[in-house]
């Protein structure tokens, strides 16, 4: 494989955040990529996500950030309680804004996908719809080629595998089977909205219990998205006919805003997702494909950089790219070498927040609460921006001190 970079033609398999993200980035590098998203037509079910500042940044470089802040709120503090409303500290978003140099936003997942899609047309990248991708093979010249379910197939010059975590035909072609692994939690999903006031500020509200937790995020009073989540078996990790009944009897001792939002929420606007992540790869890349997004990382909710990372990647896709004098083998080793320590730091954050969140023994998550209340509200900040911001020109001379132990694990999407 030696194809100069300059002339390459680039599918993207995948019409989500990071496929279309990534196009854009792109395009803006003066390549020509193309979209294939297996729907067909836009994704409409899901909540939302919390965007940090290291994906604003992204933002306003694709120039997509006056739009976000449009259609966005924005929060300024986020409190963590127990179920019953006892405080348990939080984080001063607004310090974290001050310090990275760019805002926090909260937006429905639907919403900023009709961004991507709004800015891809202007920019006059194809986005195909009902374009389900089944198999990549290498052809005899050692290229990849992807065979679509309707028979069509493609060979583009470079591949980008941006078609999530769970079944991911970019991701089985380059890493054979990778599977997702259940991290014993489900998060049930939805977006209430009402004619009043749902809660009383624009504040990141996250409950935590004994193997449960509830998080709720506005984007204005009356709009919210949120997640209620419970330890679980996988076998028990199936959708119910009555799923806001279900999850309202659960919670329903929790502290208001709690009951509220759910009864705000349609019974049609609830979704159950058993939650899965993905161990490490060790590569990203196989002949000609590159993953991206959560095809190549897919972290927990507890992250709190799921769609972070995936804008992120479209910022260092395109610059390596852009800079690149070899072939697209060395460009793929470069945008490895700098995504995949971060990614991976961010996943096993994850991984060691959700554990302690949805531990049962009641000693065990009194420790936990404890913790939090005594976690230094700046300290916080300033780990969570070097970590954050790392790899990106925000902090110059930050320190990218990890945020395992700090007790800002506790930072996440919703979604």
């Amino acid at each position: 494989m030696n194809k100069e970079i300059f002339s390459v033609e680039i599918g993207i398999l995948g019409g989500g955040i990071a496929g279309l993200s990534v196009a854009l980035a792109l395009r803006k590098q003066g390549h020509n990529p193309r979209v294939y998203e297996r729907r067909a037509e836009p994704a409409t079910m899901g909540a939302g996500v919390t965007l940090w500042p290291n994906a604003s940044f992204v933002l306003e470089e694709l120039g997509l950030q006056q739009d976000i802040e449009a259609i966005g709120g924005r929060p300024l503090t986020m409190r963590r309680q127990d179920a019953a409303g006892n405080p348990l500290g939080g984080l001063d978003i607004g310090l974290l804004d001050r310090t990275m140099g760019y805002p926090t936003y909260t937006v429905l997942r639907r919403h900023l996908q009709e961004v991507l899609l709004d800015h891809a047309a202007r920019a006059g990248i194809p986005v195909e719809f009902g374009r389900r991708a089944v198999a990549i093979e290498l052809d005899a010249h050692g290229n990849a080629v992807a065979h679509f379910e309707n028979g069509a197939s493609i060979r583009p010059d470079l591949l980008i595998g941006a078609d999530g975590r769970m079944e991911s035909v970019a991701r089985k072609f380059v890493a054979g089977d990778n599977t997702p692994v259940y991290q014993g939690f489900v998060n049930w999903i939805g977006v209430a909205q009402a004619p009043h006031a749902l809660v009383d500020d624009i504040s990141i509200q996250d409950f935590w219990g004994a193997g449960e937790r509830f998080g709720c995020v506005p984007i204005r009073p009356e709009l919210v998205y949120w997640a209620a989540a419970q330890a679980r078996p996988l076998y028990e990790a199936k959708p119910t006919a009555d799923m806001r009944n279900e999850v309202e009897k659960l919670f329903a001792q929790w502290s208001e805003p709690v009951s509220a939002i759910i009864r705000a929420t349609p019974e049609n606007a609830i979704r159950l997702i058993a939650v899965h992540d993905l161990e490490p790869l060790h590569t990203w890349s196989r002949s000609n494909v590159l993953l991206v997004g959560d095809a190549a990382h897919a972290p927990l909710p507890t992250s709190g950089q799921g769609a972070c990372q995936a804008l992120e990647d479209a910022w260092h896709l395109a610059r390596c790219l852009d800079g690149a004098s070899g072939d697209l083998e060395e460009t793929f080793q470069a945008f490895t070498n700098i995504r995949a320590p971060k990614t991976t730091r961010l996943a096993e954050q994850g991984r060691i927040f959700a554990r302690g969140l949805f531990a049962m023994d009641p000693e065990t998550c009194r420790i936990r609460n404890e913790r939090a209340k005594a976690s230094d509200p700046v300290l916080d900040v300033q780990i969570l921006a070097a970590g954050w911001g790392q790899g990106l020109p925000m902090l110059d001379g930050a320190d990218s001190t990890s945020a395992e132990g700090s007790g800002v694990g506790s930072l996440y999407r919703i979604e």
